[in-house]
Protein backbone atom coordinates (compact mmCIF):
# COMPACT_ATOMS: atom_id res chain seq x y z
CA UNK A 1 0.00 0.00 0.00
CA UNK A 2 1.43 3.36 -0.96
CA UNK A 3 -0.45 5.80 1.27
CA UNK A 4 1.50 6.75 4.39
CA UNK A 5 -0.34 9.16 6.61
CA UNK A 6 1.64 11.23 9.08
CA UNK A 7 0.54 11.58 12.71
CA UNK A 8 -1.08 14.96 12.07
CA UNK A 9 -3.17 13.54 9.19
CA UNK A 10 -4.21 10.54 11.29
CA UNK A 11 -5.32 12.83 14.13
CA UNK A 12 -7.20 15.02 11.64
CA UNK A 13 -9.09 11.98 10.28
CA UNK A 14 -10.02 10.77 13.77
CA UNK A 15 -11.14 14.29 14.69
CA UNK A 16 -13.19 14.42 11.48
CA UNK A 17 -14.86 11.09 12.34
CA UNK A 18 -15.81 12.32 15.82
CA UNK A 19 -17.04 15.69 14.53
CA UNK A 20 -19.09 13.96 11.85
CA UNK A 21 -20.82 11.84 14.50
CA UNK A 22 -21.36 14.87 16.77
CA UNK A 23 -22.85 16.83 13.87
CA UNK A 24 -25.86 14.50 13.94
CA UNK A 25 -26.71 15.85 17.40
CA UNK A 26 -25.50 19.43 16.89
CA UNK A 27 -26.34 21.02 13.52
CA UNK A 28 -23.94 23.89 14.41
CA UNK A 29 -21.04 21.44 14.27
CA UNK A 30 -19.28 22.16 10.98
CA UNK A 31 -16.82 19.77 9.43
CA UNK A 32 -13.36 21.17 8.71
CA UNK A 33 -11.75 21.24 5.31
CA UNK A 34 -9.22 18.54 4.39
CA UNK A 35 -5.80 19.57 5.75
CA UNK A 36 -3.76 18.09 2.89
CA UNK A 37 -4.00 17.02 -0.74
CA UNK A 38 -3.50 13.43 0.35
CA UNK A 39 -6.90 13.60 2.08
CA UNK A 40 -8.48 14.36 -1.31
CA UNK A 41 -7.23 11.10 -2.85
CA UNK A 42 -9.98 8.67 -3.84
CA UNK A 43 -9.57 5.82 -1.36
CA UNK A 44 -11.81 3.30 0.34
CA UNK A 45 -11.99 3.24 4.14
CA UNK A 46 -13.73 1.73 7.14
CA UNK A 47 -14.58 3.38 10.43
CA UNK A 48 -14.81 1.06 13.43
CA UNK A 49 -16.34 2.23 16.69
CA UNK A 50 -15.68 0.46 19.98
CA UNK A 51 -16.79 1.02 23.57
CA UNK A 52 -14.71 -0.55 26.35
CA UNK A 53 -13.01 -2.69 23.70
CA UNK A 54 -16.29 -4.05 22.30
CA UNK A 55 -17.52 -3.43 18.77
CA UNK A 56 -20.18 -0.69 18.61
CA UNK A 57 -20.33 -0.18 14.85
CA UNK A 58 -18.27 -0.72 11.72
CA UNK A 59 -19.12 0.45 8.23
CA UNK A 60 -16.93 1.07 5.24
CA UNK A 61 -16.73 1.85 1.58
CA UNK A 62 -14.43 -0.55 -0.26
CA UNK A 63 -14.00 1.21 -3.58
CA UNK A 64 -11.92 4.38 -3.75
CA UNK A 65 -14.34 6.44 -5.80
CA UNK A 66 -14.49 9.61 -3.69
CA UNK A 67 -12.09 11.65 -1.56
CA UNK A 68 -10.85 9.96 1.62
CA UNK A 69 -11.93 13.00 3.68
CA UNK A 70 -15.55 12.60 2.55
CA UNK A 71 -15.46 8.81 2.90
CA UNK A 72 -14.33 9.05 6.54
CA UNK A 73 -17.02 11.62 7.40
CA UNK A 74 -19.71 9.48 5.77
CA UNK A 75 -18.53 6.14 7.19
CA UNK A 76 -18.25 7.56 10.73
CA UNK A 77 -21.93 8.52 10.64
CA UNK A 78 -22.88 5.21 9.06
CA UNK A 79 -20.98 3.23 11.72
CA UNK A 80 -22.63 5.26 14.49
CA UNK A 81 -26.17 5.30 13.18
CA UNK A 82 -26.67 2.77 10.36
CA UNK A 83 -24.88 -0.46 11.37
CA UNK A 84 -27.83 -2.89 11.46
CA UNK A 85 -26.17 -4.95 14.20
CA UNK A 86 -26.48 -2.14 16.75
CA UNK A 87 -28.98 0.51 17.85
CA UNK A 88 -28.15 4.07 16.79
CA UNK A 89 -25.51 5.71 18.92
CA UNK A 90 -26.82 8.05 21.61
CA UNK A 91 -25.18 11.41 22.25
CA UNK A 92 -23.98 10.39 25.72
CA UNK A 93 -22.01 7.49 24.24
CA UNK A 94 -19.67 9.67 22.17
CA UNK A 95 -17.33 10.44 25.08
CA UNK A 96 -16.59 6.70 25.53
CA UNK A 97 -16.01 5.89 21.85
CA UNK A 98 -12.77 4.49 20.53
CA UNK A 99 -12.46 5.31 16.83
CA UNK A 100 -10.38 3.11 14.55
CA UNK A 101 -9.87 4.01 10.90
CA UNK A 102 -8.74 1.63 8.17
CA UNK A 103 -7.68 3.27 4.90
CA UNK A 104 -7.86 0.63 2.19
CA UNK A 105 -5.45 -0.07 -0.60
CA UNK A 106 -6.61 -1.46 -3.94
CA UNK A 107 -8.31 -4.85 -4.26
CA UNK A 108 -6.14 -7.59 -5.79
CA UNK A 109 -7.55 -10.92 -7.00
CA UNK A 110 -6.24 -13.90 -5.03
CA UNK A 111 -5.01 -16.52 -7.48
CA UNK A 112 -3.09 -18.53 -4.87
CA UNK A 113 -4.31 -18.73 -1.26
CA UNK A 114 -0.68 -18.89 -0.12
CA UNK A 115 -0.50 -15.21 -1.07
CA UNK A 116 -2.90 -14.27 1.75
CA UNK A 117 -1.08 -13.12 4.89
CA UNK A 118 -3.38 -12.86 7.93
CA UNK A 119 -2.75 -9.57 9.70
CA UNK A 120 -1.34 -7.96 6.55
CA UNK A 121 -4.21 -8.54 4.14
CA UNK A 122 -7.93 -8.02 4.45
CA UNK A 123 -10.24 -10.20 2.37
CA UNK A 124 -13.31 -9.71 0.23
CA UNK A 125 -15.22 -12.81 -0.89
CA UNK A 126 -17.95 -12.65 -3.54
CA UNK A 127 -20.20 -15.23 -5.15
CA UNK A 128 -23.42 -14.33 -6.90
CA UNK A 129 -25.36 -12.06 -4.51
CA UNK A 130 -23.16 -13.03 -1.53
CA UNK A 131 -20.36 -10.78 -0.35
CA UNK A 132 -18.30 -10.58 2.83
CA UNK A 133 -15.32 -8.52 3.91
CA UNK A 134 -12.98 -8.79 6.88
CA UNK A 135 -10.33 -6.19 7.67
CA UNK A 136 -6.69 -7.28 8.18
CA UNK A 137 -6.79 -6.71 11.94
CA UNK A 138 -9.65 -9.20 12.40
CA UNK A 139 -7.40 -12.20 11.69
CA UNK A 140 -4.85 -10.91 14.20
CA UNK A 141 -7.46 -10.14 16.88
CA UNK A 142 -8.98 -13.62 16.49
CA UNK A 143 -5.67 -15.48 16.16
CA UNK A 144 -6.71 -17.01 12.84
CA UNK A 145 -4.43 -18.79 10.40
CA UNK A 146 -4.82 -18.36 6.62
CA UNK A 147 -7.44 -21.07 6.06
CA UNK A 148 -9.53 -19.99 9.04
CA UNK A 149 -9.41 -16.38 7.82
CA UNK A 150 -10.51 -17.40 4.32
CA UNK A 151 -13.25 -19.61 5.78
CA UNK A 152 -14.55 -16.96 8.17
CA UNK A 153 -14.71 -14.39 5.36
CA UNK A 154 -16.87 -16.87 3.44
CA UNK A 155 -19.10 -17.33 6.50
CA UNK A 156 -19.46 -13.55 6.76
CA UNK A 157 -20.64 -13.61 3.12
CA UNK A 158 -23.29 -16.20 4.02
CA UNK A 159 -21.38 -18.99 2.27
CA UNK A 160 -19.97 -22.29 3.53
CA UNK A 161 -16.47 -21.91 5.05
CA UNK A 162 -14.92 -23.85 2.16
CA UNK A 163 -16.51 -21.67 -0.56
CA UNK A 164 -13.17 -19.90 -1.17
CA UNK A 165 -11.90 -23.12 -2.78
CA UNK A 166 -14.56 -22.98 -5.52
CA UNK A 167 -13.93 -21.42 -8.92
CA UNK A 168 -17.39 -19.80 -8.59
CA UNK A 169 -16.11 -17.69 -5.69
CA UNK A 170 -14.04 -14.57 -6.22
CA UNK A 171 -11.53 -13.78 -3.49
CA UNK A 172 -9.72 -10.45 -3.27
CA UNK A 173 -7.09 -9.25 -0.85
CA UNK A 174 -6.13 -5.73 0.14
CA UNK A 175 -3.86 -3.97 2.55
CA UNK A 176 -4.94 -1.24 4.93
CA UNK A 177 -3.36 1.49 6.98
CA UNK A 178 -5.02 1.05 10.37
CA UNK A 179 -4.90 3.58 13.20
Amino acid sequence: MQLALNEQERRALKDLAERSIRSRFDPQQHLPEAPSEQMQENLGAFVTLKQAGHLRGCIGHVIGDRPLWQTIADMAQAAAFDDPRFPSLQEGEIKDLEIEISVLGPLEPVTDPEGVEPGRHGLLVQRSVHSGLLLPQVATEQGWDRETFLGQTCVKAGLPPTAWKSKKTQVYRFEAEVF
